[in-house]
């Protein structure tokens, strides 16, 4: 039995680690797309909104598909669309041909976001122990190689296509091969009735989940505004070179590996509770650091601590949607993965506004108090029975997880 979850933890984990990869390569080479398909400054905004918007719709429809089939065949299938709509934008010369391959990048992407989440987290609940911030660790570090490669495309002067195909040519199958060991909640266990799962079964109560979508939300307006705005805050606010401009979201990237690499120490140690807490000051510090920096060093360690900050909260706001519904937790991590997309729509045009309106080191406070909310919304985080972990453990009738090999 701790075979098949150790054989369900790496193929998750390397899905996780192909959509960070997939992501960064598309959303890094957003200017050569431009250029590619003579996609006009006035028609982008639309172009880049429509992904998300296509991704929340994924979501939804993930949320009705678990109902009739296993979230791992959602998974099986959709991560291959999300690569080969990669190569798609790529391979293209035509605007309807990327529109087409960006939209079903967007409708592929949702699904997987939503599917891979909810297999986390029921290998999570199979472990007995926090490990969900191990899997968003592999997504940022998919993330940096993939901002890498795009780098390395851009700097050598490589065609989309020439750039997205090996990648493709090695993800793609090494995806599929993986699949096979995906793990559904409830399959390692050999038949027994999950207690825990049928005393939480009920209808789905938004209103209970909202705060965990609030939560959700604020996150990622922070993480928007750093992708988006980093760079122009340090080259224009703060005066540095356009080298140094560049440097500012690696770092945060960097910082979310790091945060995520160690915080599943932190939750068996102190508990979900006590790390959302830390994230979210630290988080807000690092905002409001940026915000009053005299200069791009003061700058840099700004976005430092947003994303040792940020990085926890996303995963563990995942975690807490499958506590608090164990009983639907599929149906509630696919509601919930919608508020990804919210939070990545308002963030970047919210800040771009009051940046214009007033300016750019008050526009950092926004978020700063937004991500500072999360402080309210933190018990959300423990429903009863308490949290995860090493010291904040659930009883469990069958804890598979606690094997001899310390799985």
């Amino acid at each position: 039995m701790t075979d098949v979850l150790r054989r369900g933890r790496a193929s998750l984990a390397f899905s996780f680690f192909a959509q960070g990869a997939a992501f960064a390569l598309l959303v890094t080479r957003i200017p050569a797309i431009q250029d590619r398909y003579g996609i006009s400054d006035a028609l982008l905004p639309a172009f880049l909104a429509a992904v998300p918007v296509l991704a929340g719709v994924g979501s939804v429809t993930t949320e009705h598909l678990v109902k009739r089939i296993r979230p791992s065949h959602v998974l099986r299938w959709s991560q291959p669309v999300v690569l080969l709509a990669l190569l798609g934008v790529g391979a293209g010369d035509q605007l309807v041909e990327v529109a087409v391959a960006l939209a079903a990048f967007g409708l592929a992407v949702g699904a997987l976001d939503a599917s891979m989440n909810m297999l986390g987290v029921s290998l999570q609940r199979s472990y007995g122990r926090s490990i969900m911030l191990g899997f968003h660790a592999v997504y940022s570090l998919g993330g940096i190689v993939g901002a890498s490669l795009a780098w390395a495309g851009a700097h050598w002067h490589m065609s989309l296509f020439v750039s997205y195909l090996p990648v493709v040519l090695i993800l793609l199958p090494l995806a599929l091969v993986g699949s096979r060991w995906y793990v559904d909640g409830g399959s390692v266990r050999d038949g027994m009735e999950d207690e825990e799962a049928r005393a939480g079964a009920g209808p789905l109560v938004f209103k209970l989940l909202l705060p965990l979508c609030l939560v959700m939300t604020f996150a990622y307006i922070g993480d928007s505004t750093v992708s988006n705005w980093s760079a122009k805050y340090l080259k224009d606010v703060l005066g540095s070179s356009e080298q140094t401009a560049t440097v500012p979201y690696n770092v945060y990237m960097v910082m979310t590996l790091v945060g995520r690499a160690v915080g599943d120490l932190g939750v068996r140690r102190f508990g979900a509770v006590a790390v959302v807490r830390l994230g979210a000051v630290v988080a807000a510090l690092g905002f409001g650091v940026v915000a009053v920096a005299p200069g791009a060093g003061v700058g840099m360690l700004g976005f430092t601590l947003l994303g040792l900050g940020l990085c926890v909260i996303v995963p563990q706001t995942f975690a807490a949607a499958g506590r608090l519904f164990p009983g639907v937790s599929d149906q509630a991590i696919a509601r919930l993965n919608i508020f990804n997309y919210v939070g990545f729509l308002i963030g970047s045009p919210l800040v771009g506004a009051l940046g214009d309106a007033w300016n750019y080191r008050g526009a950092m406070l926004v978020p700063m108090v937004l991500v500072l909310a999360t402080l309210g919304y933190a018990r959300s985080f423990a429903p009863e029975p308490d949290r995860y972990g090493d010291v904040h453990e659930r009883a469990r009738a069958a804890d598979v997880g606690r094997g001899s090999n310390g799985v």
